[in-house]
């Protein structure tokens, strides 16, 4: 049975363009990849895309969370896996028993992991992160040392990582970056002079993978562009890399209106013509459809008007251009129908946010269809 036949609103996710865009990486920066799959592989489906990652040759897999991790772990996924940001106390013992990576940036954080890894037997991996420029967690550059020299030199637990993360790398201004780049080399040069070495050095994430290779040290972090979106509209993606997600739904009801008839809450849109053409389709804001005036979508190969209101569970377009559309008819709302194209990016603009933030907001009661799985 077509998607069309079973669901009213679903997400296509073509997982030979995550293979696509993960190989690419690799050949052009020549080094590891790490393929970031936070937040639900930023809405694509989190188990999928890393299945698909590490196909197409990545070597690492990284997440924000815990819990993002232990799906990973539970599903079978043995591969290395680092986790990006916080961990609550309690859950250190679970990440060190699972073999995941942990980010730590002060000596109390090095010591606990020590201690519990020491207790249960283990080995704490841990990347100390250094906080170059972005401001936001990791050690300052002066006293990254220390914490290295502790990491170095503590029993139970291994120096596996040092890391840094760019602020403004998808800007064609490269000062700021220059900046957090030369703070960095400092780092591995105090650290050469005492003759520490972690196994790994990683700073580059898309956006400097494609435009700064003496920034892909040992391993690059491939996040947005391996879901073929652009880092920026500075830092646009090569012509072949592709994107993944296509976001679809139908035509629940079409209908004729008079003049002078009211659509959905409000009225703030009010029919004008003798008779327009109304259609009625099954997604709202709570599947991730922004509340936002000036919509559109795709329906007959043709871009037509979101009008009204968009409710929690429905939105209404204006048809008179498509005369031809019917109720189950398939609706587009990011990706391709026939010559037209809504991209996330577009859809970004209009709503004065980003393309990660539309796809990471696609609600999970829209249903992930996996295209090109093995």
């Amino acid at each position: 049975m077509n998607a069309h036949q079973a669901l009213s609103t679903w997400a296509e996710v073509d997982l030979a363009a995550i293979e696509n865009n993960v190989r690419l990486t690799k050949a052009h920066t020549n080094v590891q990849v790490m393929a970031i799959v936070k937040a639900n592989a930023y809405g694509h489906g989190a188990l999928p895309v890393a299945r698909a990652a590490l196909r197409a040759g990545a070597t690492w897999l990284s997440v924000a969370r815990i819990e993002e991790a232990l799906e990973l772990r539970q599903a079978g996924l043995e591969c290395p896996i680092l986790l990006l940001g916080y961990i609550p106390p309690a859950q250190v013992q679970p990440a060190i028993q699972n073999q995941f990576s942990i980010t730590v940036w002060s000596q109390e954080q090095i010591e606990q992991a020590a201690s519990i890894a020491a207790r249960i037997g283990s080995k704490a991996r841990l990347h100390l992160k250094v906080d170059t420029g972005m401001s936001r967690l990791g050690v300052q550059p002066g006293t990254a040392s220390g914490l290295a020299s502790l990491l170095a030199h503590t029993p139970a637990v291994l120096f596996e990582g040092l890391f840094t993360h760019f602020a403004r790398a998808d800007e064609t201004d490269p000062t700021t970056t220059d900046l957090q780049a030369s703070r960095f080399l400092q780092v591995l040069k105090n650290l050469d002079e005492l003759a520490i070495h972690p196994s790994l050095v990683h700073a580059a994430n898309s956006a400097a993978s494609l435009t700064r290779s003496s920034a892909s040290f040992d391993m690059v972090r491939l996040g947005i562009a391996m879901y073929g979106l652009h880092p920026s509209a500075e830092c646009p993606l090569p012509a072949d890399f592709r994107p993944a997600l296509t976001w679809k739904t139908v035509l629940s009801q079409v209908k004729t209106l008079p003049a002078g008839r009211g659509v959905s809450y409000g009225h703030e849109y009010v029919t004008q013509k003798v008779q327009e053409r109304i259609g009625t389709v099954p997604v709202g804001y709570a599947d991730g459809f922004r509340r936002t005036s000036g919509n559109q979508a795709l329906v007959g190969g043709c871009r037509v008007l979101v009008i009204g209101r968009v409710c929690m569970d429905q939105i209404m377009l204006q048809l008179d251009q498509v005369p031809e559309a019917k109720a189950g008819d398939e609706v587009v709302l990011i990706g391709f129908q026939g010559q037209e194209h809504l991209s996330a990016e577009q859809v970004a603009r209009h709503w004065h946010t980003i393309n990660y933030e539309v796809t990471c907001g696609i609600g999970s009661r829209v249903p992930r269809l996996y295209l090109n799985s093995d």
